[in-house]
C-alpha cells in the first residue's frame, strides 16, 4: 500500500513537472513579432487529435511524431526523453494500471441523444439516418407541420419506422419562440444598418424592443444601451438598469460591463467602486474590450485599485491588438475631440467641424471642376470626420473626377480604394496597381507607398523586397507616413534589409509624428518588450492607450457632441461618462463641463462634486483648463470646502507646466490679496506681467490690475509712514533760514492780495446787455384846470 502511494505521488510530481514545461512553452510563445497570428480553436484541436494521448488532463506526444511537428516541439525532444527515463523507474505494472485508469476517467464521450416518445421512446438516435431519400446528420423538423425536431433510431426510417422526438414539447416551444425572436431581431438590425434616416432607425428599435421582450439576448443588449443613452428611444436609466441586471444573470459581458459603469458613475444605483470593479472584471473575462480598456485606465491611475503599470499594460495591449487588426491602409477612423469648454469660452476658436455652408461651397467648386476641392472632398468622404459622414461612393466619384483631370493624389487614393475593396469599389489588385504606377511615375508619395505595398505582399506583381524598399524610401523622403511606417516594419522584421531596430525605431517615430495609429502600436510593442529600446512600461502604456482610443467606440464622442448640440444634455453626459471611464480626457472634461452647467440627470447638490471629480481626472492627463477649474473650485468652494492653499497649488501647476496666462493672473491676485500665501505686491506685479507676456488677451485686465496695484501700493506707503514723526525731524530754520515765518506770511499776503484784485476786476468787466437803457420816470404835466373843490 505504501509503495502504491509512493508511485501515485511520483506520478503527480511528473505530471506537474510536464505541466510546468507546457506553461513555460506557452509563456515563451507570447512574445511574438508584430504581425504574429494565433491558431484558431479548431486548429488547436486538430493539432492535438493526432500523434498525442491525454493522460490525467495533460497532452503527451506519441513516439511517432507527425510531419507537421513544429520546431519548438523538436527543441523539447531532449526534455521528453528525460521524462521517459523518470517514468521507466516506476513499476511497469502499477504504472500501466494507473495510466489505464486515468485514461478511462479522462475519456470524453460525445452526448448521445435519446428519442422521446414516438415509436422508439428511450432508444438512441441514429446519425445519419435516411428519410425521403436524404441523409440527415442531425435532428430535423422536415415532415412535420409543428416544426418539432425528431430523429430516427435506425438508419432507414422508411423501412423500420423507428423514430422519436429530440426535444420535449416545452423545449420545442422555447426553441420556436427564440427562432421567432431571432427573426424579429434580424429584421430590426437590417433596417438599422441599411437606413440613415432617424424615423427608420426608430422603427428598427421597435423591432428590437419586441425581440427583447421575447428574451433575445442581443436585442436586450441593443435596447438596454439605447435606453441608457437615449438613442432613438426615450432615455430611461432605471429600465436600462433592469435589463443590464437581467443580462448579467445570463452571463452577458456587455451587460456586466454596463452594470459596472452604472455603479461607477452612480446612475440609477448608489455609487460603489468595489461593485463596479467586480462587474468590469467579469465583463473583461467574458472578452468585452471596453471593460478591458476601463480596467487598463483604472490600473493606470489607481481608481478603486492600487496603481499597477503592468496590469494596465496587460489590458491595454489586449485591446490595442484588436484595434490595430482593424486598421487598413486608410489609417482607420478619424477621432473628433471637441471640447465644450473651449467652444463656450472661445466662440471664434475652430472646433475642427466644417460648417454646412463651407461644405456646400466646396461642393460647388468641385462641380465646377476645381481639382483641389474634388480631392479634398474625396478624402473627407473616404475617412469621415469634421462633420462629414463616411461615404465611399461619394469619395470614389470625387477621386474619379480629379484623376481624369490628371491629379496624381486622386489616382493614388483610387489605388487605395481598389486595393482594399468595399461595397462600392470591388477589390482588384490589377486596377490598384495601375493607379499606383501612374501616381508613382508622377512622383506622388501616396502612389509610391502603394506600389511598395504591392511589391512587398505580391499584389498583382511578384514579390520583390528590393523594389518595395526603394518605393517606401522615396515615399518616406517626402514625409508620407505610410512609407515611413512600412520602412520601419521592414527594418524591424529584417525583410529585404538587415534587421535594424534603431532604424525601425526612427521610422516608427517619424510615422507617429504624422499621427499614424499603427506607428503608435509598433512603438508600444517595442517599449513593452524592450526591443531596440530600454523597456519602459510607462511609455508602452501611454502609446497603447493612444491606440485604444482610436477604436470604433470613439465614434460615440461625436454622437455625444451632437446630442449636446441638440439640447439633450442628459443623453450627452451619460455618453461622455462612459467614455470618461475608458480614459478619454476630452470626455472627462466635457462631462465635468455639463455637470458644471447644472445637469438635471443628478441631484443639484451632486453636480459640483461630480464636476470636481472629472475635472481632476482630466487635469491629471494634462488638460490646462481642467487644472485651472480645480483651482477655481477650491477658491470659491464649489463641491468642496474653500481652500486657498490648494487653489494656489493648482494655479501654480497650470502656470509652471502649461504656462497658462489665466493661472498666472490668478496667482498675481492671490499674492496681491494674501490668499493662501503671504501678501507680496512685488510678486503680484511679477505674475501680472508674466500673464500679459503669455497672452495678448490678458493685456487689458493686467493693465487695470496694475493700476489698482499702484494705488494700493501708494496708500499702503502713506499708511506705513508717520507724518508727525517726519515733521518733528525737519528743522525749518535750517531748511529755509531763521526768518522763514516772515517769508511765509509775505507770500500768503501777496497771494491774498492777488486773489482780491482778481475778483474785483471780474466784477468790473461784466458787460451790460445791449439795447437796454435805464427807465426814466415819466413826469406828470402841470394841470391847466383844477377841478372844482
Amino acid at each position: 500500500m505504501g509503495q502504491r502511494a509512493r508511485l501515485r505521488l511520483l506520478l503527480c510530481l511528473v505530471v506537474l513537472w510536464v505541466a510546468g514545461l507546457a506553461a513555460a512553452d506557452e509563456e515563451g510563445n507570447q512574445d511574438e513579432s508584430l504581425e504574429s497570428k494565433t491558431l484558431s480553436a479548431e486548429d488547436q484541436v486538430k493539432d492535438h487529435s493526432t500523434g498525442t494521448r491525454v493522460v490525467a488532463g495533460q497532452i503527451f506526444l506519441e513516439s511517432g511524431k507527425s510531419d507537421s511537428q513544429s520546431e519548438d516541439e523538436k527543441n523539447y525532444h531532449s526534455q521528453e526523453e528525460e521524462k521517459e527515463n523518470v517514468l521507466e523507474e516506476l513499476n511497469s505494472l502499477e504504472m500501466s494500471n494507473l495510466l489505464n485508469k486515468d485514461l478511462e476517467e479522462a475519456e470524453v464521450q460525445s452526448p448521445v441523444l435519446t428519442a422521446i416518445g414516438g415509436t422508439a421512446d428511450g432508444e438512441p438516435c441514429h446519425f445519419p439516418f435516411l428519410f425521403m431519400e436524404k441523409e440527415y446528420p442531425e435532428c430535423t423538423a422536415d415532415g412535420r407541420e409543428d416544426g418539432r425536431l425528431w430523429c430516427a433510431t435506425t438508419y432507414d426510417y422508411k423501412k423500420d419506422q423507428k423514430w422519436g422526438f429530440c426535444e420535449t414539447e416545452e423545449q420545442s416551444n422555447k426553441r420556436r419562440q427564440m427562432q421567432e425572436a431571432e427573426d424579429v431581431y434580424q429584421t430590426g438590425m437590417k433596417i438599422l444598418n441599411e437606413s440613415s434616416k432617424k424615423a427608420q432607425k426608430k422603427e428598427a428599435y421597435q423591432y428590437l424592443l419586441k425581440a427583447a421582450d421575447m428574451n433575445h439576448t442581443k436585442a436586450m443588449e441593443k435596447v438596454s444601451y439605447a435606453l441608457l443613452f437615449g438613442d432613438y428611444l426615450k432615455q430611461n436609466i432605471q429600465s436600462s438598469k433592469e435589463l443590464f441586471e437581467k443580462l448579467t444573470e445570463e452571463g452577458s459581458p456587455k451587460g456586466q460591463m454596463a452594470l459596472g459603469f452604472l455603479y461607477a458613475s452612480g446612475l440609477g444605483v448608489n455609487s460603489s467602486q468595489a461593485k463596479a470593479l467586480v462587474y468590469y472584471t467579469f465583463g473583461a473575462l467574458g472578452g468585452n474590450l471596453i471593460a478591458h480598456m476601463i480596467l487598463g485606465y483604472r490600473y493606470w491611475v489607481g481608481i478603486g485599485v492600487l496603481p499597477s503599470c503592468e496590469s494596465a499594460l496587460t489590458h491595454y495591449r489586449l485591446v490595442a491588438n484588436h484595434v490595430a487588426s482593424d486598421i487598413s491602409l486608410t489609417g482607420g477612423t478619424v477621432v473628433q475631440r471637441i471640447r465644450l469648454a473651449d467652444e463656450v469660452e472661445n466662440p471664434g476658436m475652430a472646433s475642427g467641424m466644417l460648417e454646412d455652408d463651407l461644405i456646400q461651397y466646396y461642393q460647388f467648386l468641385a462641380e465646377k471642376g476645381d481639382v483641389q476641392a474634388q480631392v479634398g472632398l474625396g478624402q473627407l468622404h473616404l475617412h469621415g470626420g469634421r462633420g462629414v459622414e463616411q461615404n465611399h461612393q461619394r469619395a470614389f466619384e470625387y477621386f474619379n473626377q480629379a484623376a481624369n483631370a490628371g491629379n496624381s493624389h486622386a489616382m493614388a487614393f483610387l489605388g487605395k480604394m481598389y486595393s482594399e475593396g468595399s461595397d462600392v469599389v470591388p477589390q482588384s489588385n490589377e486596377t490598384a496597381l495601375q493607379y499606383f504606377k501612374k501616381a508613382a511615375d508622377m512622383g506622388n508619395p501616396v502612389g509610391q507607398s502603394g506600389l511598395g505595398m504591392a511589391y512587398l505582399y505580391g499584389r498583382g506583381v511578384p514579390v520583390n523586397y528590393e523594389l518595395a524598399l526603394k518605393y517606401f524610401q522615396k515615399a518616406a523622403e517626402q514625409g508620407w507616413v505610410d512609407g515611413q511606417l512600412q520602412l520601419g516594419s521592414m527594418y524591424y522584421n529584417g525583410i529585404g534589409v538587415k534587421r535594424d531596430y534603431k532604424q525601425a525605431l526612427k521610422y516608427f517615430n517619424l510615422a507617429s509624428q504624422g499621427g499614424h495609429i499603427l506607428a503608435f502600436y509598433n512603438l508600444a510593442q517595442m517599449h513593452a518588450t524592450g526591443t531596440g529600446v530600454m523597456r519602459s512600461c510607462h511609455t508602452a502604456v501611454e502609446l497603447f492607450k493612444n491606440v485604444c482610443e482610436r477604436g470604433r467606440w470613439s465614434e460615440r464622442l461625436m454622437t455625444a457632441y451632437n446630442s449636446y448640440k441638440d439640447g439633450d444634455s442628459n443623453s450627452a453626459v451619460v455618453q461622455y461618462l462612459l467614455l470618461a471611464e475608458q480614459g478619454y480626457e476630452v470626455a472627462q472634461s466635457n462631462a465635468a463641463f455639463i455637470f458644471d452647467q447644472k445637469a438635471s440627470i443628478v441631484e443639484e447638490n451632486e453636480t459640483y462634486p461630480r464636476a470636481l471629480l472629472h475635472w481632476n481626472r482630466a487635469a491629471s492627463q494634462g488638460y490646462t483648463v481642467a487644472r485651472i477649474k480645480l483651482g477655481d473650485y477650491h477658491f470659491y468652494g464649489f463641491g468642496t470646502d474653500v481652500d486657498y492653499e490648494t487653489a494656489f497649488i493648482h494655479y501654480r501647476l497650470a502656470s509652471e507646466q502649461q504656462h497658462s496666462a489665466q493661472a498666472m493672473f490668478n496667482l498675481g491676485y492671490m499674492h496681491e490679496k494674501g490668499l493662501g500665501i503671504k501678501q507680496d505686491l512685488h510678486l503680484a506685479k511679477r505674475f501680472y506681467d508674466m500673464a500679459a507676456e503669455a497672452s495678448p488677451d490678458a493685456q487689458v485686465p493686467v493693465f487695470l490690475a496694475l493700476c489698482k496695484l499702484r494705488v494700493i501700493y501708494s496708500l499702503q506707503y502713506v499708511r506705513e509712514i508717520n507724518i508727525r514723526e517726519v515733521f518733528s525731524h525737519v528743522d525749518m530754520d535750517q531748511l529755509l533760514g531763521p526768518e522763514w515765518d516772515l517769508y511765509l506770511m509775505t507770500i500768503i499776503a501777496l497771494l491774498l492780495g492777488t486773489i482780491i484784485a482778481y475778483r474785483q476786476r471780474q466784477h468790473q468787466a461784466i458787460p451790460r446787455p445791449a439795447g437796454l437803457r435805464p427807465a426814466v420816470p415819466q413826469q406828470e404835466p402841470p394841470p391847466e384846470h383844477q377841478p372844482p373843490q
